[in-house]
């Protein structure tokens, strides 16, 4: 059976509040009824002066007490609604999204593609993919990538997401292998995206944080079998290059599924990256 009460959970007991508004107005009742004593003490003459003064001194400090958990409860419940609304405001997942990472300085140069193609291999699972650059039409991410895999930001990392259903693409290029992971630095604008929306099987592309242009970082997807992927409010996604060689290595991943059998998730051939060499 699954335990109810997960950590994390937000809500709040109704009978701890009931508890607390309880134990306010027993407290005020206390304060009220001990005056009255002490009224008809002081008129009738009759025993209980002390019992009075406790019950108000007590009553006293029990509303103050209260007066000061409930300004903390209230404060408390405040902060996390604001975690909530935080956690709303982060972007759902999408066909190709990768996650947010700060535009910071530190993305290469354009000028590193040399407006030129280059050529070479992504390795998977000891198994070299062909691949060509265009880095006339992407000069930006193609930069990236080119940087990136000269430091070794790829090797040994595994792709972390196949779609199987409505488009089909692999997506890697996260070193956490979780999809939450980047270089460290984000870039744009979108360069090189079909008119059309049209991605044919061999296409290689930037994912991005949807309605965001300026988000791409490291994660990239190989599309093995014709998708069309719809613009949304950025555009489309940047077209990098294609794969000339070893598609099958991308299908045979493919024909194996997710790990959950769902038609998106972690494949259940794990897709590991060794290297990527280009020239």
């Amino acid at each position: 059976m699954t335990n109810p009460y997960r950590p994390g959970n937000t809500r709040t007991d109704p009978l701890a509040i009931v508890s607390l508004v309880s134990a306010f107005f027993l407290s005020l009742a206390a304060v009220i009824t001990g005056h009255i004593a002490l009224h008809r003490i002081k008129r009738t003459g009759d025993k209980g002066r002390g019992l009075a003064i406790a019950g108000v001194v007590i009553g006293y400090a029990g509303l103050v007490a209260g007066a000061i958990t409930i300004v903390l409860v209230i404060t408390s419940l405040s902060g996390i609604g604001d975690q909530i609304q935080d956690n709303e405001r982060d972007p759902s997942s999408s066909s190709t999204e990768a996650p947010s990472t700060s535009a910071v300085d530190g993305a290469p140069s354009p000028s590193l593609a040399e407006n030129r193609d280059w050529t070479g291999t992504i390795t998977i699972n000891g198994q070299d993919v062909g691949v060509t650059l265009d880095g006339a039409a992407a000069p930006q991410a193609v930069s990236s990538f080119l940087s990136l895999s000269d430091d070794g930001f790829f090797d040994g990392t595994s792709c972390h997401r196949l779609v199987t259903e409505g488009i089909y693409v692999l997506q890697c290029g996260d070193p956490t292998g979780t999809g939450t992971g980047g270089p460290g630095y984000s870039y744009g604008p979108i360069e090189n995206a079909p008119k059309d929306d049209v991605y044919p099987a061999g296409t290689l592309a930037m994912a991005r944080i949807g309605g965001d242009g300026e988000s791409m970082g490291s994660q990239f997807f190989i599309v093995y079998a014709d998708s069309t992927i719809p613009s949304d409010a950025a555009g489309g996604y940047t077209v990098l290059g294609t794969i000339t060689s070893g598609l099958d290595v991308v299908t045979k991943i493919a024909d194996d599924g997710t790990k959950s059998g769902a038609s998106d998730g972690k494949p259940a051939d794990p897709a590991v990256i060794d290297g990527v060499s280009l020239k």
